[in-house]
């Protein structure tokens, strides 16, 4: 009798671009820790039936989704939780035996970061965009009691994101009109090659008590730095990613992620960045 061939778990990240991103190096680092013959690595995808197919055709065991992919990724799956059916976007997929089910960690990663500055219960907050992560972002206010804005520079797009979730809606031009405790960028506004962009004008950031940039890749972009100027208490994406991450692991081993470790490789990466280390 043969014995039954070891391979090698593959994990991976689905989007278009990839090589910003910190999950593979957060990722194989967890893997390492608890000890799982496993591999996460990057897909950068022009094709993403394709990229589906392989999925399957490979035994590719679970990815990640990132931009511009988390909403048009929904029909070429089995089946899709109830949450990221709610979201009406996807971030996690995971395989079991061919049969691909989609679900979204992007609300828990977010609210997570936001619960350790303050409960969300009763509070307003103000969520620039209307992509996959803003709707994570407001689906996850609602579940924690928060109230949610949305504010977008398209009217279409954003007022169609407020009536499905049944919140408020001003265009980006009247962010000086919402009275909100906490404002969140979830465009990519910031991010290379854009580091000199703020997704709001920065007198217009002076009002909110905590400003959170869903972006971690520069560690302080422009936006962040102004809402410090500002007063205001601020967060970047990181932490998000590594709870959006850890429960990733979760769905795809069954396994606990080592949290701490997770943070503290990206944290080290980030400050290494930002020294000039590497």
């Amino acid at each position: 009798m043969n014995k039954k061939e070891k391979v090698t778990m593959v994990f991976g990240l689905l989007g278009n671009p990839v090589g910003h991103s910190l999950s593979p190096l957060m990722h194989n680092a967890a893997y390492r820790e608890i000890q799982l013959d496993a591999v996460y690595v990057s897909f950068c995808v022009n094709d993403l039936e394709g990229a589906i197919r392989g999925i399957r055709a490979l035994d590719i065991k679970g990815v990640s989704v990132t931009i511009p992919f988390k909403t048009a990724v929904l029909p070429l799956l089995d089946e899709v939780d109830e949450c990221a059916r709610a979201i009406g976007a996807v971030n996690t997929i995971v395989n079991d035996c061919g049969r691909l089910t989609g679900f979204n960690t992007d609300w828990i990663g977010l609210v997570r970061s936001l619960e350790e500055s303050t409960d969300l219960k009763g509070k307003t907050f103000a969520v620039i965009g209307a992509g996959g992560t803003a709707r994570a972002a407001v689906f996850g206010i609602r579940e924690r009691g928060g109230v949610p804005v949305v504010v977008n520079r398209s009217e279409e797009r954003g007022r169609r994101l407020a009536f499905e979730f049944g919140c408020r809606f001003f265009r980006l031009d009247e962010v000086e009109k919402v009275e909100a405790d906490c404002l969140i960028n979830t465009t990519p506004a910031g991010m290379a090659p854009q580091e000199e962009t703020m997704p709001v004008d920065g007198r217009n950031i002076a009002r909110f008590r905590w400003v959170f940039d869903v972006i971690y890749r520069p560690w302080r972009t422009r936006f962040l730095e102004e809402a410090e100027k500002a007063g205001a208490e601020t967060m970047n994406g990181a932490r998000m990613l590594v709870y959006q991450g850890a429960e990733q692991i979760r769905l795809w081993t069954g396994q606990e992620p080592p949290v701490a470790l997770m943070h503290r490789v990206v944290r080290e990466q980030l400050e290494a960045e930002k020294s000039g280390g590497l």
